[in-house]
């Protein structure tokens, strides 16, 4: 079984900064010469110019059931393309240290063997000297190797790179000394067996999240321990297990789709979850924060995608717009006037909606008397109101991308968005705050009031 795991569970939080350099390897002076053995039995660099990938492995001699394996699994032509690609090769003796009866298993089951084939390639050329800067490469098979520097040795995974740079028409090989192995268990077979999720692990099979968790993927899941866990106020957990919609939304919020690794997660400000809501992503003082949880480790990777380890539970918005807007203390007039409009119910509906929310400034701003003249004309009011809501949920990144276009509001009328010095205009009035989530949608504050065209 791949040892990546196991060494994912020893990185520091640090190097979610290092995994999120630049994927442009910085050169840097190359080993001494006589600090790699020499390669034997390999043409001269100008002929291994004019071969291929499998040209050289067929002609080395060192790789017969490396190469046995490539035909097997019809990787030929893919190996021989135009490239380029890096491929760290290991020798027969590699496939030799192999348990007893492994390699013809491999023989006998095509998808394992391909799997683990192109999970020894990487696509691009990537010499020895920007092997040694980089922290981990995405392999053909999609999951990620981890490359380590130690005492002068480049491992990749388990395995000691032993000859390096052997240069082919279509990319380069690195030789190494045993075979690398793909992780082959789930998300949920991962945190079964660590250890340190049996909380996360019981609310999984009781909202009845196992096989969603354990499908194809790939998944992004941020795991909180049992310690995030037994952080929760008493009794917390034992609610939530007695209340599975409420359970499985919380679950639900812990996963985004696709695999986003450390670097990934370091280059967002927020992603949304399965749930449906968004978890703001942040970099703060070195440690990555997810809404209000710290990242402990990173890049976790299962054979479905990937685990990143968290410190507190995390949860979703449960308060409607209705709700937060009479909380929040700002929109006072506009409550009234939802209250009187009879909007109130629409708005703690299912939705998802969004609403641009004009402040109490934003209403007092009005020529004098126009409030009290529209509380008292309820259709002027009501289509006022609803020249204010949009169906769907559009967060402040779906708004940036309707420059100069008209969105249909809940009245009928469409308002015009546009995007000027900086500042994101919904008709004559500005955005000056985004993003605030619902449970049923999210609002967006603005700093006046709109007026329907009639």
């Amino acid at each position: 079984m791949k040892s990546r795991y196991a060494v994912g569970l020893l990185i520091a939080l640090s190097m979610v900064l290092a995994a999120c350099a630049s994927a442009t390897p910085v050169a840097t002076e190359a080993p001494e010469p006589t600090a790699m053995p020499e390669p034997t039995a390999i043409p001269e660099p100008t002929e291994m110019a004019e071969q291929d990938i499998v040209d050289i492995a067929v002609a080395d001699g060192r790789f017969e059931t490396l190469v046995a394996a490539v035909q097997a699994a019809g990787l030929v032509d893919a190996l021989k393309g135009e490239g380029p690609l890096t491929v760290f090769a290991p020798t027969d003796d590699a496939f030799a240290a192999l348990p007893e009866g492994t390699v013809e298993a491999l023989l006998g089951d095509i998808p394992a063997l391909t799997d683990i084939l192109l999970y020894h390639v990487v696509a691009g050329k990537v010499m020895a000297a920007d092997v040694i800067d980089l922290s981990q490469a995405q392999t053909l098979q999609g999951q990620f190797v981890d490359i380590l520097v130690d005492g002068g040795k480049v491992m990749i995974d388990n395995a000691e790179v032993i000859l390096t740079d052997i240069e082919a028409s279509n990319g380069v090989i690195h030789v190494i000394d045993a075979v690398i192995l793909p992780e082959s268990r789930d998300i949920v077979d991962i945190a079964v067996e660590d250890g340190r999720f049996s909380t996360l692990v019981a609310a999984v099979q009781a909202a009845g999240l196992v096989d969603a968790l354990k499908g194809e993927g790939p998944l992004t899941v941020f795991a909180p321990t049992d310690d995030a866990f037994a952080a929760l106020p008493e009794g917390t957990v034992e609610a939530l297990l007695g209340d599975i919609p409420t359970l499985t939304d919380i679950l639900l919020y812990h996963v985004v789709a696709g695999k986003v690794m450390a670097s990934d997660v370091v280059e967002l400000s927020e992603a949304q979850t399965l749930q449906g809501q968004f978890v703001d992503v942040m970099l703060d003082m070195g440690n990555v924060m997810i809404d209000t949880a710290q990242v402990l480790i990173t890049d976790i990777e299962a054979s479905n995608g990937v685990i990143h380890v968290i410190d507190t539970v995390l949860l979703p918005e449960s308060r409607d717009i209705i709700d937060i807007a009479i909380q929040d203390g700002r929109f006072e007039t506009l409550v009234a006037a939802l209250q009187a409009a009879g909007l109130v119910d629409a708005l703690k509906g299912e939705g998802p909606l969004t609403v641009f929310a004009p402040t109490d400034d934003a209403f007092a701003a009005l020529p004098e008397g126009t409030i009290e003249a529209l509380m008292a004309d309820l259709p002027t009011l009501t289509n006022i109101l609803l020249y204010h809501v949009v169906e769907g949920k559009v967060m402040a990144a779906d708004v940036l991308g309707l420059d100069g276009e008209m969105v249909a509001t809940l009245l009928g009328d469409s308002v015009e968005i546009m995007i000027a010095g900086g500042k994101v205009m919904i008709g004559d009035a500005q955005v000056i705050i985004t993003d605030i989530q619902a449970a049923n949608g999210v609002i967006h504050v603005i700093d006046a009031v709109l007026l329907p065209p009639a």
